[in-house]
Order: C-alpha cells, then sequence, then structure tokens
C-alpha cells in the first residue's frame, strides 16, 4: 500500500492471511488436535515461545489464530500498533475468559444496569458466589457512575455495552473510560451489536473489546463464537493464559467460517443499516406502533452521540406496538419473511418479541425496570430488498 493506511474493506478482505503457511488463496481448515515436531528440540523452542509453532489445538491453532488477527485488525484498524486477539467458543467464553481472571474475592465489577442477560447472571449470581461484588450504574448516567465509583472500593472492571439489547440505549464509551481510568479499573465492552464496521471502543482508551462473532462478524447463523481483542500485551497473556485453563476455545471449523464471513462483514454492514433506517422510518410512521428505538432516527434521544462514536447507525431496533403483549405476540404468528428466532446479525431478517420469548420468566414490572415493555419488538434487520421486509411487517400489522 506504500505506506497508505487500507480501508476498512481491505482490511476486512485480507487481514489474516499472513497465518497460512500452504500460500492457498483461501486459508484450509486444519481439523487436527495436534501438531508434531520436527525434533525434541524444535519442539521445546516453541514451548519456550522461541520460534513460531503450534502444539495442541487447546492452544492455539493456524485457523483460530488467523480469525483473531483479522478481527484484531479491524478493532485496531487506526491504532498505531495492531491489537492482539483471542477465539472463543462462544461469546460467553470470551467474557468469562477476560473477567474471571481480572477479579478475585473483595472485588468489584461495576457494568451498567441493561446488559445481556447472561452477563448480568454472570457477574451477580455466579461471581457473587465467589465474593466478588457487582454494582450497577444507568448506563447513559455518566453522573450515576461517577457516583458510583465514588461509594465503590476495589473495582478492577467496569463492563458495559453500546448499544444494548433490545433497547438499544447508548453509552458514551469516552467518558466511561475517562471515570474508569481515574479509579484505576479496567473498561470491557460487549461490542457485538455495532461491530468494528461501526464503533471502534479501543480507539476510545477501552482495555478490551469482546464480541460474540456467531452475530455480525460471521453473519450467517452457521456458528457460534467469541472473541478477544486488547491493545495491551499484559492483558493478552492473562487471557491466553485463562483460555488455555478454561477450555473455551474456538474449533477449527468454527474459525473457518468466520473468517469467511468477516471477509464480506463491510458490504453486509453498508446494506444492514441502509436497510434498518429505511424500516425504523416505516415504522416511525406507522400508526400500530407508539415508539421506534434506532440510533439513527432525529426522534431517538441519543441520536448525537451515536453521531459522535459510531460510523454508521447498526440494524438493530426495537419498536413498542400500542396494544402491549397481545399485539406483540400476534405480529410474531403472522409476520412470513422475517423469522421468529432469537440471536442477531444473519443476513437475513430476525424478529422476536422479549416478553413472551426471551425475557418471558421476569415479572411485567422486572421487564419494565429494564425498559422492555409488553408490547415491545426487536428486529434484526437483514440484507433482503428492504421493500419485502416492509411489505412483510405491514401485513403483519395488519387488520
Amino acid at each position: 500500500m506504500n505506506g497508505q493506511k487500507a480501508g476498512f474493506g481491505t482490511v476486512a478482505t485480507h487481514a489474516g492471511k499472513e497465518v497460512n503457511e500452504t500460500h492457498a488463496h483461501v486459508q484450509p481448515i486444519y481439523q487436527s488436535s495436534t501438531f508434531w515436531f520436527d525434533s525434541v528440540e524444535a519442539g521445546q523452542a516453541i514451548w519456550k515461545e522461541e520460534r513460531e509453532g503450534y502444539i495442541y489445538g487447546r492452544l492455539s491453532n493456524p485457523n483460530t489464530d488467523a480469525t483473531a488477527a483479522a478481527i484484531a485488525a479491524l478493532e485496531g484498524k487506526n491504532l498505531p500498533e495492531k491489537p492482539y486477539g483471542l477465539m472463543c467458543g462462544s461469546g460467553m467464553a470470551a467474557i468469562s475468559t477476560v473477567i474471571l481472571p481480572l477479579v478475585n474475592a473483595g472485588d468489584t465489577i461495576v457494568s451498567q444496569r441493561a446488559i445481556y442477560g447472561y452477563s448480568h447472571n454472570l457477574f451477580a449470581y455466579h461471581l457473587k458466589e465467589k465474593g466478588v461484588r457487582h454494582v450497577t450504574f444507568d448506563g447513559p448516567d455518566l453522573d450515576d457512575l461517577e457516583r458510583v465509583l465514588s461509594e465503590t472500593e476495589n473495582v478492577k472492571v467496569v463492563y458495559i455495552e453500546t448499544p444494548v439489547n433490545p433497547t438499544m440505549m447508548l453509552t458514551d464509551i469516552g467518558g466511561v473510560v475517562e471515570r474508569a481510568q481515574a479509579v484505576g479499573a479496567r473498561v470491557v465492552i460487549d461490542n457485538t451489536f455495532a461491530t468494528p464496521y461501526l464503533q471502534r471502543p479501543l480507539e476510545m482508551g477501552v482495555d478490551v473489546a469482546l464480541h460474540s462473532t456467531t452475530k455480525y462478524l460471521s453473519g450467517h447463523g452457521q456458528v457460534v463464537g467469541g472473541a478477544i481483542i486488547t491493545p495491551h500485551e499484559d492483558l493478552y497473556r492473562l487471557f491466553s493464559t485463562a483460555l488455555f485453563h478454561y477450555g473455551g476455545v474456538a474449533g477449527p471449523m468454527d474459525a473457518w467460517l468466520t473468517l469467511l464471513g468477516l471477509r464480506t462483514l463491510h458490504v453486509r454492514m453498508e446494506r444492514h443499516c441502509e436497510n434498518a433506517m429505511v424500516v425504523a422510518e416505516f415504522l416511525e410512521a406507522h400508526p400500530a406502533v407508539k415508539r421506534v428505538y434506532y440510533p439513527g432516527l432525529e426522534s431517538f434521544g441519543q441520536h448525537e452521540l451515536a453521531k459522535r462514536q459510531m460510523d454508521d447507525f447498526g440494524a438493530m431496533l426495537s419498536f413498542e406496538l400500542q396494544g402491549g403483549y397481545a399485539t406483540g405476540a400476534r405480529l410474531m404468528n403472522r409476520v412470513q419473511l422475517c423469522e421468529l428466532a432469537v440471536s442477531l446479525g444473519t443476513v437475513d431478517t430476525l424478529i422476536q418479541h422479549p416478553a413472551s420469548m426471551t425475557h418471558f420468566r421476569l415479572s411485567p414490572e422486572d421487564r419494565a425496570v429494564m425498559g422492555i415493555g409488553e408490547g415491545l419488538v426487536r428486529l434484526s434487520v437483514g440484507i433482503e430488498d428492504v421493500q419485502d421486509i416492509i411489505a412483510d411487517l405491514e401485513q403483519g400489522l395488519g387488520g
């Protein structure tokens, strides 16, 4: 590139190819549990990290290395030094591999109140049993974060998601970093919803970016996986050791499929975002819809923050229906093109009604505290022709 910095699409298309000793145009799948050594001396040199090489699939594999390197290149596209990356067997494996070695009994994790349910359960229940405290703050309210940090001892991690599921609420990343650094805490972000295409938190001072690669990064609904990206060598080594010990590694086929999906991330995300804006505007004008939550709409309360810290507005949106629970469940049973399914970030449009699906075990009161109304519907807008998505929603919302 003659010193010129490559664009995002070029990085997505080519990153990770350096981990390919065969020079195959598409990296082969290294479906092997172990790797042989040329000699005892060569094996020892690899063990001692005096030379590069592979030992055993739980420790590393060319496919997981290539995919981690590609995601790291995207997350750190504008950093002076490329960050470090690790692939995990799921998003929760990535979260656990990061959080568990950062905290001990007596330490505190501070997170925004609204986060992914299983992340909340890990912090609030599992780690609580191990003597780790979990304290929450109101995500958009930096003053509340400052209050919590001033009143709480031994804060080791400040954990955020933005946009958050399913209300699309945003958190000011730079503001969180500034306040966390003042108390010596590490900032960890789940960047799954935004992807590096829209938002690169490491460039804003975040210590660790996490992904469920199941979603947009792989993009086709075939793979469960996770990724850890950090610019800090000490954290990378800490997390690498934790991953070896906990064993939450990704398999070579899953890593290979994820890298294949990553090659088209920029093209898919452009279409995802374009479609989502059109769908959001359609829903905002529909009489059956009470409110639309989409960062790209000027009516969205944090629209200016979205413009400041995101390159576009994403493909996730939620909308509250008139009539509450019954109308939400009714729409689920009427759509034909939109697929009734959990998860998100696939090429096809997925729809779900949290009150009757993912959050049905919670009381209406508990859902309300999380900002989840009885008629709230979440939509992961796909890359189909947008007029077909709208036509399906139109007939589903009709009388």
